[in-house]
């Protein structure tokens, strides 16, 4: 690794993963009050493997819809513009996303963990008035740096995973003492270069370190469904383990035990329709 990891990182982004353009183009609108259905449903039903797989995740036990849609347009009108986007933008993101080669990192966990977060989130936001679709993508999002890591440095990450297995060190903690930075960083460099809205990007920058103060956001959320997720062990990863959770974010979602128990159940009821609809 060079001296300035970040500068090296930068270096080979050509290397690193490319979202197609229409699920750039759906994480864009997260932040546009203007997007209109007819417009979503046409980008999405012109990319056919998106659209098709959109359509398998939106007649899925998950969504509970009242009879089986075969058109795009079918399901916008039912599912609503924003549960639309937030299903193709799921679609797009597991179909979109391929790693490089690096032994001992599991694609199918990566993305199970992903999931995992992203219906924890949406129902940690439902619970506090937040936007709960924007969470539900932020989730799947969150890791994305490590993607990027296993593409560009795929024998080095070999070794965080090897440093992690016999030390049980922390990811991060791992990432750094290795490549000289971690999957936050490499993420909030992801964001920048897909050109995310700022706020997609902070989440992604900070889900591992929220803001010690300020009011309740989707940071917050965000950091605390990755260690619910992780917590819940739905990855299915021998190795896995829960990130230490920030007390700020914690406390100012003020969540109940009552609340948390019943966030646990319907999570692990919900996660494989899911898994089966988007990674099969």
């Amino acid at each position: 690794m060079s001296a300035d990891p970040v500068h090296d990182f930068l270096g080979g982004l050509r290397e690193l993963p490319v979202l197609p353009a229409v699920v750039l183009e759906l994480i864009d609108s997260l932040a546009q009050a203007q997007v209109t259905m007819g417009e979503l449903a046409q980008k999405i039903a012109h990319d056919q493997a998106l659209a098709a797989k959109t359509l398998r995740l939106a007649n899925s036990t998950f969504y509970g819809m009242p009879r089986q849609v075969s058109a795009i347009s079918e399901a916008a009108t039912i599912l609503g513009l924003r549960t639309l986007r937030s299903v193709a933008t799921a679609a797009g993101l597991v179909g979109g996303l391929t790693p490089g080669a690096c032994a001992g990192f599991d694609f199918q966990s990566f993305w199970r963990h992903g999931i995992a977060t992203a219906l924890c989130a949406r129902l940690i936001a439902r619970a506090r008035a937040m936007d709960e679709e924007a969470a539900f993508t932020l989730g799947l999002l969150h890791d994305i740096g490590r993607l990027a890591l296993v593409t560009r440095y795929p024998q080095a990450y070999a070794q965080v995973l090897a440093r992690q297995h016999a030390t049980d060190e922390a990811t991060l903690d791992a990432e750094r003492g290795v490549l000289g930075l971690d999957h936050a960083a490499a993420g909030a460099v992801m964001a920048r270069h897909w050109r995310f809205a700022p706020e997609v990007a902070q989440a992604i920058a900070l889900h591992h370190d929220p803001p010690l103060d300020g009011q309740p956001g989707l940071i917050d959320v965000v950091h605390v469904a990755d260690c619910m997720a992780h917590a819940l062990d739905l990855a299915q990863l021998e190795h896995d383990a829960v990130p230490s959770l920030s007390l700020a974010a914690w406390h100012r979602l003020a969540l109940q035990q009552t609340e948390c128990l019943d966030l646990f159940g319907e999570v692990e009821r919900q996660h494989e329709a899911v898994c089966q609809a988007l990674l099969t």
